[in-house]
C-alpha cells in the first residue's frame, strides 16, 4: 500500500511535528524527505506548496517515485523538526482547485463539455474544454450554473477506494498517474462530482466564495477557459476599482464613459502624430535643401531631440545633392549619426563611415551612399568631421 501523508487527510493542517529521515543534495539543490508532511508536492495541475522546515524555507516540493522531496534554501540535518505551511498560498490553491472540479462537473453534466486539461496559474487559472468555441451567452450560463452550486454550500470530502471498487463507481477521471498502484484517492462534491484527485480542496463549495470567468481562447481544437476563484476575485476587483478611480481622476469622467473618453483621446493623439510626421517630413526637406545650398563640399549639423529616423530622412534627400554630410542627433542619453554622400561626391562611404565610427568609439553599418550608427558620446564629433573633410578633400 502506498504511504499517505497528512496533507492528503487534512488540507487544513498548517503545522506538523515530524522527522527528517533523509537529507542530501539533488545536483546543487539541498533537499529533505520527511516521515510525514503537510506540504503538497506539485502535481495534477496544482503547484507545490511553500513553507518551512524549522527555520529553513522550503522553495519547492516534488514527488520522486515513492518519496516526497522538500527542496530547501539551505541544507537541514536529520532529526525531529516542525513543518509549517504557507497557508495563504495553500488556501488560494484549494479555492482554485476545488473551483476547477466544480466547473468541470457543471460544464460536462449540464452542457456536455468534457475537461481535457487544467492549469492553476499564479494569478489566473484555466481549464481546457473539449468544445470548439464558446459564445458569450454560453459562458454567462455556465458561470451562473456554477454560482448556484457555490451558493448551495455542497460538502467536499475525500476518501480512498481499492482499484476493484473504483470500477463500480461513477467516477470522473482522466486516468491514473503512470505507475500508480494501490488505493485510489477520490474527491467528492456532494451531489455534483466524484473525481480521482490527489490535490488539496476546501470543505464546502461555499468556501470557493465566487468564480469569475475572464475569457477564452481556441486551442488544439478545444477552448481554454480562464477564471479566478475565491480571494482572487476580490483582489482582482480591488485592482480594477483602483485603476478605474485613477482613470476617473485623469479623464474627469464617470466609469461608464471611460472607454469613450479614451477612444476620443486616442483619435486626437493619432491625428496629432500624423501632423507631427507631416511637419517632420517638411522639416527634413527644408533642412536638406539648406544643407545642399551651403558653399562647402562637406556639411554638418547636430540636432537635439531628433532620432535616427529623422536623420535618415534628411540623408535620403541629400543623396541627390553634390555634398557629403555628417548628421548627428541626440535624444536623452542616446546619440545617433549618419554619413551621406551625394552622387557627385567621390567617396567610399562605407569605408569612411567605419573610419569615423572608430574615431568616435562606436560602430555602425549601411549600404550605398549612407552609413549610420549609434554613439555614446559626441566628444570626438569634431575629430570625426575633420576626418571626413580630409577624405573628401583628399588631404
Amino acid at each position: 500500500m502506498r504511504h499517505t501523508y497528512s496533507f492528503e487527510h487534512d488540507a487544513y493542517l498548517q503545522e506538523l511535528a515530524t522527522e527528517v529521515v533523509e537529507a542530501g543534495f539533488e545536483g546543487d539543490r539541498p533537499f529533505a524527505a520527511l516521515a510525514d508532511t503537510i506540504l503538497y508536492p506539485e502535481g495534477g495541475g496544482q503547484p507545490a506548496d511553500l513553507g518551512s522546515i524549522g527555520e529553513i524555507a522550503v522553495v519547492d516540493v516534488q514527488r520522486r517515485d515513492a518519496t516526497i522531496r522538500h527542496y530547501l534554501e539551505r541544507p537541514v540535518e536529520s532529526g525531529p523538526v516542525i513543518v509549517r505551511l504557507d497557508w495563504r498560498r495553500r488556501f488560494d490553491h484549494m479555492q482554485q482547485h476545488t473551483g476547477q472540479h466544480l466547473v468541470t462537473a457543471v460544464a460536462h453534466d449540464r452542457f456536455g463539455w468534457p475537461t481535457t486539461a487544467f492549469h492553476l496559474g499564479e494569478r489566473v487559472s484555466d481549464i481546457e474544454l473539449d468544445v470548439p468555441g464558446m459564445a458569450p451567452l454560453q459562458i454567462e450560463m455556465l458561470e451562473e450554473a456554477v454560482a448556484e452550486e457555490i451558493r448551495a454550500g455542497r460538502p467536499v470530502s475525500t476518501r480512498r477506494v481499492s482499484p476493484e471498487d473504483l470500477g463500480a463507481l461513477n467516477v470522473r477521471t482522466r486516468g491514473l498517474p503512470p505507475g500508480h498502484h494501490g488505493e485510489v484517492r477520490l474527491v467528492e462534491i456532494a451531489g455534483v462530482d466524484l473525481n480521482t484527485c490527489g490535490g488539496t480542496h476546501v470543505r464546502s463549495t461555499a468556501e470557493i466564495e465566487a468564480i469569475k470567468f475572464l475569457g477564452t481562447e481556441v486551442i488544439r481544437g478545444g477552448t481554454r477557459l480562464f477564471y479566478v476563484a475565491g480571494g482572487r476575485v476580490r483582489h482582482r476587483l480591488a485592482a480594477h476599482e483602483a485603476r478605474a478611480a485613477r482613470l476617473r481622476s485623469l479623464l474627469g469622467t464617470p466609469d461608464e464613459e471611460i472607454a469613450s473618453a479614451v477612444e476620443s483621446r486616442l483619435e486626437l493623439a493619432r491625428a496629432g502624430e500624423k501632423r507631427v510626421r507631416a511637419l517632420e517630413e517638411e522639416l527634413a526637406t527644408v533642412l536638406a535643401e539648406a544643407l545642399a545650398a551651403r558653399p562647402e563640399r562637406v556639411v554638418s549639423v547636430h540636432l537635439e531631440g531628433k532620432d535616427a529616423g529623422f536623420l535618415q530622412r534628411v540623408a535620403k534627400r541629400l543623396t541627390r545633392s553634390d555634398k557629403a554630410a555628417f548628421l548627428t542627433a541626440s535624444v536623452g542619453e542616446q546619440g545617433f549619426f549618419v554619413l551621406v554622400a551625394g552622387q557627385g561626391v567621390a567617396l567610399d562611404v562605407q569605408a569612411a563611415g567605419r573610419d569615423m565610427a572608430e574615431v568616435m568609439g562606436s560602430r555602425g553599418g549601411g549600404s550605398g551612399r549612407t552609413f549610420q550608427g549609434k554613439v555614446a558620446s559626441f566628444v570626438a564629433r569634431e575629430a570625426a568631421l575633420a576626418r571626413l573633410q580630409a577624405l573628401v578633400n583628399g588631404t
